[in-house]
């Protein structure tokens, strides 16, 4: 059962969270619902195919009674603030972002209950770029200032010798923008690379013409990391606890789903795609993404810890202690009860 922790309104959530620096407007789409329903964020992007096939397939609906009411997001700050105005309860998010909420929030915003994904996340750039050296005096994009991938961009250019300062200055420029038009700057030479998701890595290779120079999973013990966890505020799974549970039991179907029908899951990824934007993703581009990524619900949780150092190294949070932002308790008597292995928070 989760902790009883203090209930802060959302007014309070939201200035403790303000500070990061990072709020923006809730983006892209919003279904209307009822009261009672389940309000559930996730992004537009293939490494959140857990939330997408949940939707289409109407897994999610099962297990809770009534389809939930959807917001999608670019990135994870807006999302972030999202949950903490009550826009949503739970949301599909990278991990820098729920470190950032729950340090802004002193733990008591949110806590991480299932892992969704690890890997499928890139950075591509202009063939002529032959190393990381070669970005020196260029220009990349990154989702969006603090996100996951924006502080794995600038993590490893440091790792690498290379500046790359929150203002833009440095040996290399970043250039927070969406991901849609990451595609659109690429094509046009305003920028000469992305740190981006799945399916944007691959859109960029095989539409734009890049060329993956760094493939982020090989940056990382066993080449796994966190790029999609579930997150849910804190105060909602407080007073909510069945609620959740069934989250959880969905997310864990709709991740059997998707490793036991991979070509289903891709039709149902590219519904849910073409719904969002009105455009479907290229078969093979969906081929190449699936590829670059492995649908879990374990969270991953070291990656999550090391990825808190990098951001703290790079200016873009304060140390923090990250003790007790899992709580796995629920999902792993789901997958007790399914007869699964379960998951750890370290």
């Amino acid at each position: 059962m989760l902790r009883t922790l203090k209930r802060r309104t959302a007014a309070v959530a939201l200035l403790l969270f303000a500070g990061a620096g990072t709020l923006t407007a809730c983006g892209g789409d919003s279904e209307e619902g009822g009261s009672g329903q389940l309000k559930l964020g996730f992004f537009p992007n293939i490494t959140h195919a857990t939330a997408l096939v949940g939707v289409d397939k109407g897994i999610f609906a099962k297990h809770l009674g009534t389809a939930p009411q959807t917001a999608t997001f670019n990135a994870g700050p807006s999302a972030v603030e999202a949950l903490f105005a009550k826009g949503v309860d739970a949301t599909f998010i990278g991990p820098n972002p729920a470190i950032n909420a729950w340090a802004k929030s002193k733990g008591q915003g949110i806590r991480i209950i299932s892992g969704a994904a690890s890997g499928g996340a890139a950075l591509v750039v202009k063939p002529e770029i032959k190393s990381v050296q070669d970005l020196k005096g260029k220009k990349i994009a990154t989702p969006q200032l603090g996100n996951t991938q924006d502080v794995a961009a600038r993590s490893y250019l440091k790792s690498q010798g290379l500046v790359a300062n929150k203002d833009g200055s440095g040996d290399v420029k970043i250039v927070p923008q969406e991901n849609s038009q990451t595609i659109e700057t690429f094509e046009q030479g305003t920028i000469d690379g992305a740190w981006v998701p799945e399916p944007f890595a691959s859109r960029l290779i095989l539409e734009a013409g890049g060329k993956k120079l760094v493939d982020e999973k090989d940056l990382w013990p066993g080449g796994k990391f966190v790029v999609t966890h579930l997150i849910v505020r804190a105060d909602f799974a407080e007073e909510n606890p069945e609620t959740v549970r069934k989250l959880i039991a969905a997310t864990v179907e709709v991740t059997d789903f998707i490793n036991a029908n991979p070509e289903e899951a891709k039709k149902s990824v590219n519904n849910q795609l073409t719904r969002l934007s009105g455009k479907p993703i290229k078969d093979e581009v969906l081929d190449a993404a699936f590829q670059n990524i492995t649908f879990t619900t374990d969270p991953v949780a070291s990656s999550l810890l090391t990825g808190a150092k990098n951001a703290e190294a790079v200016g873009l949070l304060e140390p923090v202690d990250l003790n007790g932002i899992y709580d796995l308790t629920l999902l792993n008597e789901v997958l007790k009860a399914a007869g699964k292995e379960q998951v750890q928070a370290k």
